[in-house]
């Protein structure tokens, strides 16, 4: 086993197993799994506490995004308020929706299969999810366990979450007769990127364990372990810092100018974290167009000054060949969800 391996928390991961959610066959595939590799509880707690996500491509080697997504979700129904180790006491603590949003800052701590972008505006939040496993369908399963669980974990601490929506980037299983209120009532399919939408209202519901001391007192160790977790960060971790806070359209040059090297050195620092200059501007600006869309108080101009494009047919082209959608349809789109 790697401790650097992509993983999802054990704890979730040890609940899961004695469920009845895996059938027997997979469940001792599972099993097999940990015992060739000395996977023990102890072992696992001791490499952060997660279950390698490769894990499940081996017990299910066909998997695809259709079964993916069902997965995440029958997997997401067995998430207890307990199943989120240093996370578990703020999150039954929370005094509101909001504050457990909040808490996915932290998700460093339980897991590296998934990682989370804010982005707050006057209607409510949303929340990019991207899956870093390295493999498509597995991102499929880890970001769907991560949506579908926190809509049931809303749902344990505040009720109603009707109005919440769990976007993707990939297409709706060409069955959908499993978990037919899920995939009906929740999942948006053929997003530009993928995203969970909390509105405004939701946001501000309490929640019925609130414990503010608690919570505070949990917040506090959490940032701690979390600067201690946390080592430095990678050029491409860094671009994309300076892409989303900066204002307007920065170049490779002036990102290198603050990083305090050449634009050749950053260029082929880039190239050995596998990716470019470009990637990274162009992943940036296709996410913030698309949560700034969702805003209907901002018009599609405004949109395109903020991004930094000269005027909104640039924006206009530049999105369109992104996602096969004008600005404009892709919030017509919006106004369906």
């Amino acid at each position: 086993m790697n401790g650097s391996d992509a993983g999802v928390p054990y704890t979730a991961f040890a609940q899961l197993l004695e469920s009845p959610t895996l059938d027997a066959e997979a469940a001792a595939r599972f099993r097999a799994i940990m015992v060739r590799e000395g996977a023990d509880e102890t072992t696992l707690l001791q490499l952060g506490g997660q279950a390698p996500a490769r894990w499940f491509r081996e017990v299910y080697p066909n998997l695809d995004a259709d079964q993916a997504t069902h997965l995440g979700h029958a997997f997401a129904d067995q998430a207890q308020l307990t199943s989120f180790g240093p996370l578990s006491l703020p999150l039954i603590s929370a005094g509101s929706v909001a504050e457990v949003m909040e808490l996915l800052t932290y998700l460093p701590l339980i897991t590296t299969a998934v990682s989370t972008r804010f982005h707050p505006n006057d209607d409510g939040l949303a929340v990019g999810l991207t899956g870093q496993t390295g493999d498509p369908d597995l991102d499929c399963l880890v970001v769907t366990y991560c949506g579908s669980a926190l809509l049931r974990l809303i749902r344990m601490l505040a009720g109603d979450v009707s109005t919440v929506r769990l976007h993707t980037s990939w297409p709706a299983p060409a069955s959908t007769t499993q978990h037919e209120d899920a995939l009906g009532g929740h999942l948006v399919f053929n997003a530009p990127m993928t995203f969970l939408y909390v509105p405004t209202e939701v946001l501000n519901e309490v929640c019925r364990f609130s414990d503010p001391v608690a919570y505070r007192h949990a917040i506090a160790d959490l940032s701690k372990s979390l600067e201690h977790r946390i080592g430095p960060a990678s050029y491409a971790t860094k671009v994309r810092l300076s892409i989303d806070e900066g204002p307007g359209l920065k170049t490779c040059q002036s990102v290198a100018n603050e990083l305090s090297i050449s634009t050749s050195t950053l260029k082929r620092r880039l190239l050995n974290e596998g990716t470019t200059f470009r990637e990274i501007l162009e992943s940036s600006l296709l996410e913030r167009a698309s949560l700034k869309l969702l805003d209907r108080s901002l018009s599609v101009s405004e949109i395109a000054v903020e991004l930094g494009f000269s005027d909104l047919t640039n924006f206009s082209h530049a999105f369109k060949r992104w996602t096969g959608q004008s600005p404009s349809q892709f919030r017509q789109e919006c106004l369906r969800w």
